[in-house]
């Protein structure tokens, strides 16, 4: 394996300089400890590491200033999970794995008038209640049953398809990024065999990392931001991460093979068989963002009917009002979009790939609904089960640095197959329980596999956004319900 070099140019960034192949550096945002376990991963010679991916995409024709990789970094198919990829639309590619199998994986959250005393006393009751309402697991089934000409009305119309079922309120979209349905989406250019697999999904959790989660705010960071998001001490919130389920799954697994094709046929130089990609104005390019875009519409039309249940539950054990239960905001991080952003002194559209990293626009940006704009875009990052989450800002620093982008998550240290040999799920419920957090799990395999001591300690995840300057922190959430898939 090349090696690989890493000089630090600041106390949380770190670049890997530009050469042979690469055609900007890689820029990695770290603390020294988070470096050294990436280098461990070198030193060891793995070849599925993520600063090989770093550089990697580096390679990729048309990239813009760098291969950007932020603080919750680890390896993932092509590009790193954490990573960012930003294309000249003119001279850049569109690649599968800049986006990731799990088109617009991302977090809804919700804002209630509740605290978190009004829960405590019927903790279990809403926990049963939720894990009953919501379907999750493997192969889960939601209860909006679809014909073939309705999953293409969900892959045009995105969560607003939702809300026409009645599965929540028009005055959510507001919230969403794109408002809950990006255009440019075309149901023609996704496979029978990924519709077919989406008949029963909507409104569904799935399995993995996915969790709906019932939240407290613990600690204000930044009391002028927290009131600009309507946040305060105590408040119970419930963040929903998921995605577009089988259907994005199929899409991805389907444009492989398109991509690869068109990656020998415009001559293309692949390092890593999931970075096949085309450039983004070829037909092959354009066919795969419209899959993508209406990806993207059925992750926003899922968390959606998610929602709706969710306030079913609240309703039914506690009482309140489903409309006092309102979208805080619900951004994606498995995504590429056409952004403007600038480079070298001139606002240029790009194709920005963010593969587990979510956009984290400052303020000013009109993406950003009206009544946030002037401190910037809310940033949702989950931590673990047994740990905290955060909500961040947008930063001006962040749009010059990162176009725009941030965390979405703690970040693994540790596969899968690791955290179920070294932890049981029955034993994680129970130690969880101590601290006052309900676990329900649909599968206890999988509770295993999300064990807090997989993923790295958020906490230095988020310090690193933070003092860096790309996003800040506005507040902490602890877990009080976590439903796993």
């Amino acid at each position: 394996m090349e090696k690989i070099d890493v000089k630090q140019i600041s106390p949380y960034i770190w670049e890997v300089p530009k050469k042979g192949d690469m055609l900007v550096p890689g820029i990695i945002y770290a603390d020294k400890e988070i470096m050294e376990h990436l280098l461990e991963d070198v030193k060891a010679g793995k070849e599925w590491n993520a600063l090989k991916q770093v550089v990697n995409v580096a390679c990729l024709p048309g990239i813009q200033k760098a291969s950007l990789a932020m603080s919750d970094v680890h390896p993932g198919y092509g590009f790193p999970i954490g990573g960012v990829g930003a294309f000249d639309t003119e001279k850049g590619v569109i690649s599968v794995a800049g986006v990731g199998f799990d088109i617009n994986c991302g977090v809804r959250t919700l804002k209630t008038n509740l605290i978190k005393e009004d829960v405590e006393a019927k903790k279990e009751e809403l926990a049963e209640a939720l894990f009953k309402m919501i379907p999750a697991g493997l192969g889960s089934k939601g209860d909006i049953n679809l014909s073939m000409d309705e999953i293409d009305e969900v892959l045009v119309k995105g969560a607003k398809f939702a809300v026409e079922r009645g599965y929540g309120f028009k005055e959510d979209l507001e919230f969403i990024e794109e408002n809950g349905c990006v255009a440019g989406a075309k149901p023609e250019n996704v496979s029978d065999k990924a519709k077919q697999r989406q008949f029963r999904q909507i409104g569904t959790l799935g399995s993995g990392n996915h969790y709906l989660e019932v939240q407290y705010v613990s600690k204000i960071y930044d009391k002028k931001v927290a009131e600009a998001y309507g946040l305060k001490m105590g408040q119970i919130l419930v963040s929903i991460h998921c995605g577009s389920r089988a259907l994005g799954h199929q899409i991805g697994t389907d444009y492989l093979k398109i991509l690869d094709k068109a990656s020998r046929k415009y001559n293309i130089p692949i390092r890593e068989k999931e970075l096949v990609c085309a450039p983004f104005n070829s037909e092959e390019g354009q066919t795969y963002f419209s899959a993508v875009n209406a990806g993207i519409n059925c992750a926003f039309a899922n968390r959606q009917a998610l929602v709706h249940l969710t306030r079913k539950s609240f309703n039914s054990v506690l009482g309140v009002d489903e409309r006092s239960i309102e979208t805080f905001y619900e951004i994606g991080h498995n995504t590429c979009k056409l952004e403007k952003h600038e480079v070298d002194g001139e606002m240029k559209e790009l194709i920005v790939h963010r593969k587990g990293s979510t956009r984290a626009f400052g303020p000013g940006r009109e993406e950003v609904p009206e009544k946030y704009r002037a401190v910037g875009q809310p940033v949702l990052v989950g931590g673990t089960m047994g740990t905290c989450s955060f909500i961040l800002h947008g930063t001006e620093k962040g749009m010059k640095d990162t176009f725009g982008s941030a965390i979405h998550g703690a970040g693994r240290q540790m596969s899968r197959h690791q955290a179920k040999r070294q932890w049981k799920g029955v034993n994680i419920v129970e130690q969880l329980a101590k601290k006052g957090i309900i676990i329900k799990g649909h599968s206890i395999g999988g509770v295993a596999e999300e064990a807090p001591g997989a993923y790295k300690d958020v906490e230095e995840v988020v310090d690193v956004m933070h003092l860096s300057g790309v996003a800040k922190k506005v507040v902490m959430v602890k877990p009080l319900i976590s439903v796993k898939g």
